[in-house]
């Protein structure tokens, strides 16, 4: 008994002294996607702030590969010692689990949650020629043209492939999926009218949506987009779908508990500034925080749901 006193002392002080010097060298945070795109420009300005507070440098390293899995599993097995961390999305943290046969890391139990950054849901966008003003029209529209509509994503087994068949479920329709190499072919599609609907997020939408080109329907997500108050929601609708994007902050497994409060306390504490506000409302995302414990239960629920969507529907991507 006093032997095992003795230790469990002795890694309460180890893990309080650790806590008091971390960070004391530079920080990695792994990107799983294409540099420069918005998970880049999320983690600059929120990580310029936390830097300046722990007075190390957070770096980020970009890995890219089969849906943000490689990055993703190269954070699962790195040490757990707070100085590898990855940049969570909806895909590597969701839709990945549900949609990869082989994925070779577990979204959940491989990891230690930390935080969640920003989130930004889809918005349901037709082209101009479709005559619908709102979703129960739209759904009109295609139950009186079954198989002749067709919806664009960013590809097979992307999130947002998903979240649409999550939306032909609920609302009983059938609209032809074409998937396409990314956002910005998916938008072209769009506009020139190969396709009729699609899910996208709004940095890259509104443009279109401002300009007329695009008409919105209604937005994937359990309550109104503070960036369009004025649209509702799917949900409102009659059509109960959430879905979107997100980006939050996870590192390996067994994290120290004093590691994971740090990074927590400073990225909230950024989150708050008004100059980061500002920023990140200007790349189409809503500003989030909180707990590792809410982020760790999002987590949950996104490969849960996902999981039962690709069940239910029958798809196959493998």
């Amino acid at each position: 008994m006093t032997r095992f006193l003795a230790v469990l002392a002795a890694t309460v002080i180890s893990a309080a002294a650790f806590a008091q010097t971390y960070p004391d060298r530079p920080v990695r945070i792994i990107n799983t996607f294409p540099a420069g795109g918005s998970g880049d420009a999320v983690l600059r300005v929120v990580f310029e702030k936390v830097s300046a507070a722990l007075g190390q440098p957070f770096i980020t390293e970009t890995r890219t590969g089969a849906g943000g899995s490689i990055g993703t599993e190269f954070v699962a097995k790195a040490a757990p010692d707070g100085y590898t961390l990855v940049l969570g999305t909806a895909s590597t943290f969701g839709t990945n689990s549900a949609t990869m046969s082989k994925l070779t890391y577990d979204a959940v139990r491989d990891f230690t949650p930390v935080v969640m950054i920003a989130t930004t849901p889809y918005l349901l966008l037709v082209h101009p020629s479709v005559p619908a003003t709102t979703a129960k029209e739209f759904v009109d529209h295609a139950k009186a043209n079954p198989g002749k509509l067709n919806y664009g994503s960013f590809g097979n087994a992307s999130s947002n492939q998903l979240a649409y068949e999550l939306f032909k479920q609920v609302a009983g329709i059938d609209v032809v999926h074409v998937p396409y190499k990314g956002g910005a072919p998916l938008i072209t599609a769009l506009l020139g009218g190969e396709i009729q609907s699609s899910l996208d997020v709004y940095a890259t939408a509104n443009p279109h949506i401002r300009a007329g080109k695009f008409k919105l329907l209604g937005v994937a997500s359990a309550r109104r987009f503070s960036l369009l108050p004025q649209a509702p929601t799917l949900a409102e609708q009659g059509y109960p779908v959430e879905g979107g994007t997100f980006f939050a902050i996870l590192g390996p497994a067994k994290m120290p508990r004093s590691v994971v409060d740090i990074l927590n306390s400073e990225v909230n504490r950024a989150l708050q500034m008004p100059d980061v506000r500002e920023r990140l409302t200007a790349l189409g995302t809503e500003i989030a925080g909180g707990t590792p414990e809410a982020l760790g239960e999002i987590v949950v629920r996104e490969v849960q749901k996902w999981t039962k969507v690709v069940q239910d529907r029958n798809l196959k991507f493998e």
